[in-house]
């Protein structure tokens, strides 16, 4: 075979031409030379599967039926078939940079006792590297992957190189252990699983791109990581592991859930997530942590708070290396931060700040009345708009901020069907919970009232007693609406209390019963409480014959009944001053007739009362 013009193959020692270029017999003599553990150098030959076989079958091994190589160059080397190097041993570099291997290849089970180099490869078929042992540093940066990668429960002791590889496939290292530092910055994947690998040194992920799911389920990161400006396409899951000493993650953009469920932080963290969902189902923090969000519904269910932990609303893009950090995965999000359950969680140990609550679930929770809630915090209203009530009168529901317990029970006990776009599609409807409309997951007005008063005292505590008020009225409604824990008594002094004031909470309605009260005190005071006119004194007496002392009676008429025109202004004035000095619990001093003085003690009665409650009301919203 002559050597054709432009062959980039290293000539073998002793002759003119690359190894597949040489003649058949010089090949068959340079191929019977080899021995087991002997340094080979064929950078940039190209070969086929018949000439790749033979030279493995030369450095065949009998001690262990498998190819061992000493040094092995075979850089720019192109392997046109499919190229096994599986169970092979290599005890010096094995250099394969910018090699191109157009078939399959296989390193499974393969020792690198030396560094490896694959930096540049391109591997256009499937390769595997399952159990392959790397004693040096492994180097495959900007190598392309264009058919899937197993690296299961690969080993490397030292250094692992992937910066700026490209794995078009899926990229499996799940059960590897990192002895050394990772690097995968700037990579580039389709699906990725890293499931119980073990990164013993530090580990860099920085501006790494997912396009597909990844997995980090059960991994452990011993050492510094690092996902300054990570790009995830797909779900990313690290259920379950675990971070010894990592104090920022972040920041990420997630195009759907970020899930660290069951994930420990042994240390202070801050973590910096920009995503669809976050989920952190039983996440344990043994210290504090700062877990900043956009555009996130997040669930922290039955979270392990060992320390305070603070979760906020970012109000601007993060920030790594200088740059803000490109969002265009979440163009259709908006920038609302909701938190949907804090169910079996220790609230004393959380801070929120700047989050929608407006779906989320506090039954469950611990300590509720020790959360700390800062910045602006929104909770669900109450419907807008005119509703029929009992299917007879149509009301409207005073605007309060309610919990979304009380949001469920109401659409449970109102019949109303479940969303299709959730909890709160429409703002004329109670939104309806997960579970709907089964009231076995449905809460009760009594562990609604519960969750009220806890949560007042929270708001109370925080010195803020005009947010209280809306939670002070929430547990009154759920106290007047508990058919069985409260007695039929109390649910009517309660159904009074909150038909006079709101339960002293709405100014407006107990000062509207006031001008009611006081319009109805003056036409009775018209109508039947003034006489016509005043009654007249008489003075009677008896004068002693002979002179003296004279004692006089004086004698007073009864008021008379009014006749005639009972409604004019001398009337309504007089009416006014009684009605006046009622509200404030003083007598007029007017003549009243019988009627009208039971008129006057009722309005002494109830009108300084409606007055009281209206003050109170106002009170409420004002104080500090």
């Amino acid at each position: 075979m002559t050597d054709p013009v432009g062959c980039l193959g290293i000539h073998v020692p002793g002759h003119a031409a690359c190894l597949a270029h040489l003649g058949e017999d010089d090949r068959a003599a340079y191929l019977a030379a080899l021995s087991p553990g002997a340094d080979i150098d064929h950078r940039g030959t190209p070969f086929t599967g018949p000439l790749f076989y033979s030279l493995l079958r030369a450095l065949h091994d009998p001690a262990t039926g498998q190819p061992h190589f000493g040094a092995a160059w075979f850089d720019r080397a192109h392997f046109s078939g499919d190229a096994w190097f599986a169970q092979a041993q290599f005890s010096g570099v094995a250099g394969f940079t910018h090699a191109h291997f157009s078939g399959d290849a296989g390193f499974d089970h393969a020792q690198f006792l030396d560094a490896a180099r694959f930096e540049g490869a391109q591997f256009s078929g499937i390769v595997g590297f399952t159990h392959a042992q790397f004693s040096g540093d492994a180097r495959f940066d900007r190598a392309q992957f264009c058919g899937d990668a197993p690296f299961s429960q690969a080993l490397f002791s030292s250094t692992a190189g992937f910066g700026g590889a490209q794995f078009l496939g899926d990229a499996r290292f799940d059960g590897g252990q990192f002895s050394g530092d990772a690097w995968f910055t700037q990579a580039q994947f389709a699906g990725a699983w890293f499931d119980k690998t073990q990164f013993s040194g530090e580990t860099w992920f920085m501006r790494a791109q997912f396009s597909r799911t990844v997995r980090f389920v059960n991994a452990e990161f011993s050492g510094n990581t690092w996902f300054d400006g990570a790009q995830f396409a797909g779900i990313t899951r690290f259920t379950g592991a675990r971070f010894d000493v990592m104090s920022w993650f972040g920041p990420v953009v997630c195009a759907k859930e970020v899930d660290l469920s069951g994930v420990l932080f042994k240390v202070p963290v801050t973590l910096e997530i920009a995503a669809r969902e976050v989920r952190c189902l039983r996440t344990q923090w043994e210290s504090t942590a700062t877990l900043l969000l956009r555009h996130a519904r997040a669930d922290l269910s039955h979270t392990v708070l060992s320390f305070p932990v603070a979760v906020a609303a970012h109000p601007a893009p993060f920030v790594s290396g200088g740059r803000a950090v490109d969002e265009s995965l979440l163009a259709d999000c908006d920038n609302r931060v909701r938190v949907v359950s804090v169910s079996g969680a220790d609230a004393a140990n959380l801070v929120l700040t700047d989050i929608d609550l407006s779906d989320c679930m506090f039954s469950g929770a611990f300590h509720l009345d020790q959360i700390r809630l800062e910045g602006r915090c929104i909770f669900a209203p109450t419907p807008t708009g005119l509703h029929r009530r009992h299917g007879i009168w149509r009301v409207w529901w005073t605007r309060r901020r309610t919990l979304a317990e009380e949001h469920h029970w109401r659409a449970q006990t109102a019949g109303q069907p479940a969303s299709h776009h959730g909890g709160g599609a429409s703002s004329r409807h109670w939104r309806t919970g997960p579970h709907h409309p089964d009231p076995g997951f449905t809460p009760d007005p009594d562990d609604v009232a519960a969750l009220y008063r806890q949560m007042r005292k929270a708001f109370e505590d925080g010195k803020n007693e005009p947010g209280a008020a809306d939670f002070y009225y929430g547990e009154m409604e759920m106290r007047r609406h508990n058919r069985t824990g409260t007695p039929f008594g109390e649910r009517a002094l309660l159904t009074a209390y909150w038909l006079l004031s709101g339960y002293g909470m709405r100014a407006s309605r107990a000062l509207g019963w006031l001008a009611l009260a006081m319009m109805t005190t003056i036409l009775l005071m018209m109508g039947f409480g003034l006489p016509n006119e005043s009654p007249k004194q008489e003075a009677t007496g008896i004068v002693p014959p002979g002179g003296g002392k004279i004692t006089l009676q004086i004698d007073k008429d009864d008021p008379k009944n009014p006749t005639g025109n009972r409604f004019t202004g001398e009337r309504f004035e007089k009416a006014l001053n009684v009605t006046l000095n009622s509200v404030v619990f003083r007598s007029s001093g007017h003549d009243l007739t019988t009627a009208g003085t039971y008129v006057e003690m009722a309005s002494r009665f109830s009108e300084p009362v409606l007055l009281g409650l209206g003050a109170l009301a106002i009170r409420g919203r004002v104080k500090r």
